[in-house]
């Protein structure tokens, strides 16, 4: 599959290096979402060991709750992510859209993002960046996860350290171990944000005021002496479940299924049929309209230097100017380079071919489409670890 297999539709979202928009499959006339994401911008910004990371981990998950992974190729000027084309939007903008969200609505949201972490936990993946702009609803209203670009795998036993996430949905350990070191954090910190976003889709801003701007030290001291006030106009279970989100101390925290089946405010959830998305959410996106800011198109027609629609004509023009390329700029070699190793370690990936596969048992053990026989095997247990090349070249401060 590639760039050519999609007819583009248009512009729907911007990520911080990536550009997201409908596409429709030529052959089956199923639409997706694709993401592109430009190498040299990825090169320059030193994220390119982290579209990889998203990349492996993608290729090894699928679930209800999450916005999965159909396709991913490249051409010369960018990697390309086609995903599940989820046209509800995500909270973030239903929030800047003054949704009132009931307490029934939120709960499942709860309940759905905790069916998602449990499969995650089972992955040994954790997310780090669970918050209302990354969560996207289908046209009937489910929430589904989505941007595993700064998620991390961690074996038995393991914690990670990295300071990672948004600041304002990370949990209190995550400041903890990167101030004084300590033992690090696991799985329960995605727990905490989804605790921190209920909250803000009930109440319209967050339990803590915290910004990006916020110094890490400060953190630690506000977790430890501000505590959070519960609208008094919510449920007794609604508050009891927050609270035991919103725990500053980790081991105390819902942070399970498990945890979250054995509480008593949610002993009513028919979770079998929540995970078949037989349970209606109280809130239905209209489906009328799409539900995104519409200046992502414009910005695409009138403001992008590279438009999507027009990579055609311009990947043949530059053939011809590679063609004459002065090969005496280092600059530019080291650029070269750089690109060279991702043309070489890019994954190329096909769910479609593998449902098929798996459907006639034609093969054993369904696999990713076979590399170039110059490309390592991927060792899908270290995560980044497939830039052998580019690692010297593009050196990255992988997060773990």
């Amino acid at each position: 599959v590639n760039f050519d297999h999609f007819q583009i539709l248009r512009a729907i979202g911007k990520g911080s290096f990536g550009k997201v928009c409908i596409v429709q499959k030529r052959d089956t006339e199923k639409m997706y979402a694709m993401k592109y994401m430009n190498k040299q911008q990825c090169i320059e910004r030193d994220e390119v060991r982290n579209v990889f990371r998203e990349l492996e981990i993608l290729q090894e998950i699928e679930h209800v709750f999450l916005v999965n992974l159909w396709y991913s190729f490249q051409d010369e000027e960018d990697m390309f992510m086609v995903v599940d084309l989820l046209l509800g939007g995500d909270l973030r903008y239903h929030l800047q859209q003054n949704v009132q969200f009931s307490e029934d609505t939120v709960r499942l949201y709860i309940c759905e993002m905790a069916l998602a972490l449990d499969y995650l936990r089972s992955q040994h993946i954790i997310h780090r960046d669970v918050k209302p702009d990354n969560i996207l609803l289908d046209e009937q209203g489910h929430a589904h996860l989505t941007d595993f670009n700064i998620a991390t795998i961690i074996k038995d036993g393991e914690r990670a350290t990295a300071l990672a996430g948004t600041k304002p949905y990370m949990a209190p350990e995550i400041f903890q171990s990167f101030v004084s070191g300590g033992i690090g954090y696991s799985f329960e910190v995605d727990w905490w944000s989804v605790g921190v976003m209920a909250y803000e889709l009930l109440r319209g801003w967050r339990p803590y005021d915290i910004h990006s701007s916020n110094a890490v030290e400060s953190l630690v001291q506000l977790f430890s002496t501000v505590s959070v006030q519960y609208a008094p106009t919510w449920s007794k279970d609604t508050v009891a479940l927050l609270r035991k989100l919103l725990t500053v101390n980790p081991e105390h925290r819902v942070s399970s299924l498990q945890d979250m089946q054995a509480a008593p405010s949610l002993a009513y959830v028919p979770w079998d049929d929540l995970s078949q998305k037989k349970v209606e959410p109280g809130f239905v996106p209209n489906k009328g309209r799409l539900h995104c800011d519409p200046t992502f198109e414009l910005e695409e027609m009138i403001l992008e230097s590279r438009p999507l629609h027009k990579k055609k004509k311009r990947l043949a023009k530059n053939k011809s100017r590679d063609n004459s390329r002065d090969s005496s700029q280092s600059e530019n070699d080291y650029l070269q380079d750089c690109l060279d190793a991702i043309q070489q370690d890019f994954v190329i990936f096909n769910r479609e071919k593998l449902k098929r596969s798996q459907d006639s048992m034609a093969e054993p053990v369904p696999v990713p489409e076979p590399r170039d026989e110059a490309e390592p095997p991927a060792d899908s247990e270290v995560v980044g670890s497939t830039l052998p090349m580019c690692g010297p070249l593009c050196p990255s401060a992988g997060s773990s």
